[in-house]
C-alpha cells in the first residue's frame, strides 16, 4: 500500500481510539492522526468523520471549534468517511432534540424511529437499533470490495438516515434504513465499522485505497 495519511476528526464526539485501532490495524504504511487542528486535517490524504451521541451536542462542538465549515470544504476536496453520528451531520437537518440544522453536504433527513417501532410480523422493536444487522448493498463500489452482499454489521442509533438520492446500501429495522450513502468524494455509513469485525475492517481497508470519486452504478447480482 502506498504510504498516506488519513485524519480522525476530533471535536469529543467519536469513539476515536476504537477508530484510531481499527486504522492501524489495516493500514500498512498509513500515518493515522486523531487531531483537530485544520491544517493537519486539510493536509490529509483521507478523513474520517465519526460521531457519536446528540447531534445538538455534535453540531455544537464542531462550531465551536472551527469545524463546520472545515467539513464542508474536505468532504469536497479529498475522500471521506463519515461514521455513525458523523454520517448523520452531513444531512441537511436532523428531527433529534426538537430539530437541529446540520451541514448540508448531503441532500436528505435524520428521522426518529419512533415510539412504537414494529417489524413486519408486529413484534415491537427496541430504540435505540443497538447490534447486529444485514447491510443490503445497492451497487457495487470500492467500499464494498471483498464484501459480501448482505454482510452484518454493528448499528446503534435511535434516528436514521432518509437520503434516497445517494443510497449505497440499506438495512431494514421497522423502516427502511439508508445504511450506506455515497456522492462524490464522500462516502458514510451508519454502523460502526470499526465494530463490525471482519466486514468492517474490510471496508475500512478499502477506504484507504478509495480515492473518491464516482462509483460503477451496477446493481449488486
Amino acid at each position: 500500500m502506498t504510504k498516506s495519511t488519513v485524519a480522525v476528526i476530533d471535536y469529543g464526539m467519536g469513539n476515536l481510539h476504537s477508530v484510531a485501532s481499527a486504522l492501524h490495524k489495516v493500514g500498512d504504511g498509513v500515518t493515522v492522526q486523531v487531531t483537530d487542528d485544520p491544517d493537519t486535517i486539510l493536509a490529509a490524504d483521507r478523513v474520517i468523520f465519526p460521531g457519536v451521541g446528540a447531534i445538538r451536542d455534535c453540531m455544537a462542538e464542531l462550531k465551536a471549534r472551527g469545524l463546520d465549515e472545515l467539513v464542508q470544504e474536505v468532504s469536497a476536496t479529498k475522500p471521506m468517511l463519515g461514521i455513525c453520528v458523523g454520517m448523520q451531520a452531513l444531512m441537511e437537518s436532523s428531527e433529534e432534540n426538537g430539530g437541529v440544522a446540520c451541514l448540508d453536504v448531503l441532500p436528505g433527513q435524520v428521522k426518529f424511529f419512533g415510539a412504537d417501532l414494529r417489524d413486519g410480523g408486529g413484534e415491537r422493536l427496541k430504540v435505540p437499533h443497538m447490534g447486529w444487522n444485514t447491510v443490503k448493498q445497492s451497487y457495487e463500489h470500492p467500499l464494498w470490495e471483498g464484501i459480501a452482499d448482505n454482510s452484518r454489521f454493528y448499528f446503534v442509533h435511535s434516528y436514521y438516515i432518509d437520503a434516497p438520492e445517494f443510497v449505497a446500501a440499506t438495512a431494514e429495522y421497522g423502516v427502511e434504513i439508508h445504511a450506506a450513502l455515497h456522492c462524490e468524494n464522500v462516502f458514510a455509513v451508519q454502523f460502526h465499522p470499526e465494530k463490525s469485525g471482519d466486514a468492517g475492517l474490510r471496508l475500512l481497508s478499502n477506504f484507504l485505497r478509495w480515492d473518491g470519486g464516482q462509483a460503477v452504478f451496477r446493481p449488486v447480482s
